[in-house]
């Protein structure tokens, strides 16, 4: 399985190849394993959206379903031993949403792309950002 953090999901739905390398987007779109994403990144989304941080054109819910089943990426729900196991992690990472893409990751022994230089210190959590 491949992870993908936030950031990454959103660029690669949005085709936004000035802020995702070709070798991420290749990964993504070439791979055999199962493409996915945490649960939580949705919540990331929505709260990204109203800040204006994100910009969502039309529906949120609309944009989830193209994303998500559009697009051939499975979700991974937030299960009690991920909230666990993300409370567990050292604390490296303050914030909780990126604990728990840590610990999906770390779950489902997941190659997790991420842009983020924090996840990317944990050396238990395989990562992949190459520019």
């Amino acid at each position: 399985m491949i992870l993908l953090d936030t950031h990454t999901w959103v660029w690669w739905v949005l085709r936004r190849t000035d802020m995702l390398p070709g070798t991420i987007d290749r990964r993504i779109a070439e791979s055999p394993d199962i493409i996915a994403v945490a649960s939580i990144s949705c919540l990331e989304v929505a709260l990204l959206a109203k800040k204006g941080r994100v910009r969502i054109s039309g529906d949120l819910r609309v944009w989830f379903d193209m994303a998500l089943e559009g697009s051939g990426i499975q979700i991974v729900h937030l299960t009690p031993a991920i909230a666990a196991r993300s409370a567990d992690l050292p604390d490296l990472h303050r914030d909780p949403i990126d604990r728990v893409l840590i610990a999906t990751a770390l779950e489902y022994n997941a190659l997790l792309l991420t842009k983020d230089t924090t996840i990317r210190t944990y050396p238990e959590v395989q990562t992949m950002w190459e520019p």
